[in-house]
């Protein structure tokens, strides 16, 4: 399957450097979305029209062959392999489908750590419950794109049945991080239009953060990892979209060093020990 990722590559691939990274510890990519790897973008598109509920990654997932899906994250999964990652973090579209999809394009010695997701936008018990039975936990969008009601119940129930749950927040646009806090996730994702009180309140609630960076660039957007780092928050590093980033977790550290104030023992920490703890990797 061709992963053509040239206009984003252009502007964020860096020479990889992995001896830095060299350690006996799990190498951890701690934020993935390896289902939509089959797809060639052409163009840049806005967060909404690529990723919202209605764009155009969710329609191209509905309407296409699980073989051709398959077959991109084999591809995904291949990268990761290759530059030494030994767990990933993947939330999971689809409802059981989508995570019976991944399982089936797993190669040996790579494990993932599922966050799967409703088929709908709505709670169902039934429908949570075999979720759960499958995955670690669920991975969210973002409080802006369901029903808070709905969503509470969700965390309610995933907590309940001592599951993982995480969300992105406040990526495109700023969100109440107390309706965030009060889901009580595992950990959040992006909090790219955090303000530094937002910030503060995530540490007081010892909630930490993954940042995609590359993956944020595409969309114009530059996560305040300094701001992060000063208010004390654990970080870790992912990926995101395979189908804008390919999942290279070598190629995120050195990005991340290289645009950030931010050192390589730092970055080591966020793909290994910090990873390590939060999901609950051994």
């Amino acid at each position: 399957m061709n992963l053509n990722m040239d206009c984003v590559l252009r502007h964020t691939v860096l020479p990889n450097k992995p001896s830095t990274f060299v350690s006996t510890s799990p190498l951890i990519n701690a934020h993935t979305h390896i289902g939509d790897a089959f797809i060639t973008l052409k163009k840049l598109y806005g967060i909404q029209e690529l990723v919202g509920p209605s764009g155009i990654k969710h329609t191209l997932l509905k309407q296409t062959k699980p073989s051709i899906i398959i077959e991109g994250m084999k591809q995904a999964l291949k990268i990761m392999k290759n530059v030494g990652t030994t767990h990933f973090c993947d939330f999971r579209e689809g409802g059981l489908k989508g995570i019976q999809l991944l399982k089936e394009a797993l190669p040996p010695n790579l494990v993932p750590i599922i966050f799967s997701r409703p088929q709908n936008q709505y709670y169902h018990k039934n429908e949570l419950t075999a979720l759960l039975s499958e995955s670690q936990g669920i991975g969210i969008s973002s409080i802006s794109d369901w029903d808070y009601y709905e969503l509470f119940k969700i965390a309610k129930h995933t907590r309940k049945k001592g599951k993982l749950f995480a969300l992105h927040a406040s990526e495109r646009i700023h969100e109440p991080i107390d309706l965030i806090l009060d889901l009580k996730p595992t950990f959040l994702v992006h909090m790219v239009k955090a303000t530094p009180n937002d910030l503060n309140i995530v540490v007081d609630h010892k909630v930490p953060l993954v940042i995609c960076p590359r993956s944020n660039a595409y969309f114009g957007l530059r996560p305040n990892v300094l701001a992060m780092k000063k208010a004390g928050i654990t970080l870790m590093l992912g990926t995101d979209n395979a189908m804008i980033t390919p999942p290279d977790i070598i190629q995120e550290a050195q990005y991340l060093i290289q645009n950030f104030k931010v050192t390589p023992h730092e970055v080591r920490d966020m793909i290994s020990k910090n990873s390590r703890k939060y999901l609950n990797v051994t």
